[in-house]
């Protein structure tokens, strides 16, 4: 009588602790991972790399959910809106999280306040490049060509208000030059118009850039992240060449419904963190110019609070007012 006296109130506690359903059950069923783009698209690749290494750490089945639309609105706006059970989760961008807020008032969602980040994953720069008939060879020529060529001069992207557009917005404005933006409907697209001849420069990933650059069917002058990226380290960035604080680079992160249990976000954290440690993952993503990041949620939340506050006054500079 004495031993269950003593054992009630640790019983209890268990109890308490442990109620059905309980997050240290989770995942319970398999786990969804909306991406805001296209099949085939760069998120969807990465989308398909982490669900083949996290579901054997997580013991479940992950689903990939392609939710294109509204440059990935209505993917976010879908998971900020989910059972925050750990279920559904989303594989956010830079531009979705921080660079669409800006753009819009009507994206559906609060980037900070409507999810409960996971970590950042990778980070991608973006490659300043020119068809080889344009008469330069670095980033000073391609600059001092736009001085004295004032209207001349364009650049194209994958389209109005991505990171490659806001980069080239950018450098135009801190170096005090001029060339007009032309937006493509993709990456792609746009390398193929200066492959053609048709646009003499763009702001791109380095994926697709990196076959015609080796043989010479397209110059590469600069990057925009701070570091050099692993797949074209020959390219210095545009911090390297008076411009130190430049950067305006891709990223991509896991983020949940807010109000997601701790333990549920734990739980993603690890599986995440392990798959990006495999070096068959990091091998794979650096032949796709992706600098594989990975923190704690508590650090991409305080690095989404920094993005957000300086892609507004990237898309402000380019002169993109927020649409009601």
């Amino acid at each position: 009588m004495r031993k269950a006296i003593m054992l009630a109130p640790v019983l209890a506690a268990v109890l308490c602790a442990a109620p059905p359903g309980r997050a240290a059950d989770y995942p319970t069923k398999p786990i969804t991972l909306t991406v805001g783009f296209a099949q085939g698209g760069p998120s969807d690749v990465m989308a398909r790399v982490l669900v083949k290494g996290m579901e054997p750490i997580l013991k479940q089945r992950m689903l990939i959910h392609n939710r294109p639309g509204a440059s990935g609105n209505i993917a976010g706006a879908m998971i900020a809106r989910a059972a925050p059970d750990g279920h559904a989760i989303l594989l956010a961008t830079g531009s979705i999280l921080a660079i669409n807020p800006a753009l819009s008032k009507k994206t559906g969602f609060d980037p900070e306040n409507d999810f409960e980040p996971i970590s950042l994953i990778s980070r991608q720069t973006h490659v300043l490049y020119v068809h080889p008939a344009i008469p330069v060879r670095s980033l000073e020529e391609f600059i001092a060509y736009g001085r004295v060529n004032p209207g001349k001069l364009s650049f194209g992207s994958g389209g109005s208000g991505t990171p490659a557009h806001l980069a080239g917005e950018l450098l135009k404005t801190e170096a005090g030059f001029q060339m007009t933006h032309v937006p493509f409907r993709g990456a792609g697209a746009a390398l193929h118009n200066v492959l053609g001849g048709h646009v003499p420069a763009a702001f791109g990933p380095p994926s697709p850039l990196i076959p015609h650059i080796r043989v010479g069917a397209i110059r590469a002058l600069a990057t925009t992240s701070l570091k050099r990226t692993s797949a074209l380290r020959e390219v210095p960035t545009i911090a390297e060449r008076g411009f130190p604080h430049f950067e305006a680079d891709t990223w991509h992160a896991l983020v949940a419904p807010a109000g997601t249990p701790k333990e549920a976000i734990a739980t993603l954290h690890h599986a995440l963190t392990v798959t990006l440690q495999d070096p068959q993952v990091r091998a794979l993503f650096a032949t796709q110019g992706v600098d594989i990041v990975g923190n704690t949620p508590n650090e991409f939340r305080a690095f989404l609070k920094s993005e957000i506050t300086k892609w507004a006054k990237i898309v402000k500079i380019a002169g993109l007012a927020a649409v009601d």
